[in-house]
């Protein structure tokens, strides 16, 4: 029994607050987890950002209601469901992934909650758990699934060590660089032939 578990943002869709800075004017708001690691305070740096600016949550969902998954996203997701169970693992929020899920038919996700204020301003990130893409795979393997992890950045590091097998999938070269224990893939056709060689090596060695 495999489970593939997967980052969203930079691997399925495009990074949000990358695309609402773009779109906002608001440089600051381009930072993430690829620029600061520590996502507590890169969340805290996000939150005090859009007040200082005057953004609101339906200002961020305006922009994310424009947005669509990666080119090939949807079909990628779509061949690895037929043959395998999948559930992404992001560091998103519920406030912001429906538009997103709904183009991709709806995979299982967990994530986090924002809280908001009487004015609609962003006060405070719920995080469901810390550190919960780790303990995530460490539940999937707690129930005997062997793990198939893939991301992007430096917060999918835990996930794919604590994985059976785990590759990056277009990260920064640096990142790449700084874990060279992860396989890069560059393309959705590379990451499918990962998974499903670590599939079967992870099969073969079940029986042996």
């Amino acid at each position: 029994m495999q489970m593939i578990c997967l980052d969203l943002e930079g691997v399925l869709v495009p990074e949000i607050w990358i695309e609402f800075s773009r779109l906002s004017g608001i440089p600051e708001l381009a930072r993430t987890t690829r620029d600061e690691p520590d996502y507590d305070r890169l969340m805290r740096f996000r939150i005090d950002a859009l007040r200082t600016h005057g953004k609101r949550l339906a200002d961020i969902q305006q922009v994310i209601a424009g947005m669509a998954p990666m080119d090939g996203a949807r079909a990628f997701l779509d061949d690895l469901r037929s043959r395998y169970q999948v559930l992404i693992l992001s560091d998103t929020f519920y406030e912001f992934a429906s538009p997103l899920m709904r183009q991709l038919g709806w995979p299982t996700l967990l994530c986090h909650r924002l809280e908001v204020d009487g004015d609609g301003y962003v006060t405070r990130h719920v995080l469901r758990m810390p550190d919960p893409k780790r303990h995530a795979v460490n539940a999937m393997r707690s129930l005997n699934f062997k793990v198939i992890a893939a991301g992007d950045s430096f917060n999918d590091t835990a996930m794919l060590a604590a994985a059976h097998a785990g590759f990056f999938i277009h990260p920064p070269e640096a990142i790449a660089r700084q874990f060279p224990q992860f396989p890069v893939s560059r393309s959705y056709a590379e990451l499918t032939a990962a998974i499903d060689g670590a599939a079967t090596r992870l099969a073969q060695d079940a029986i042996r």
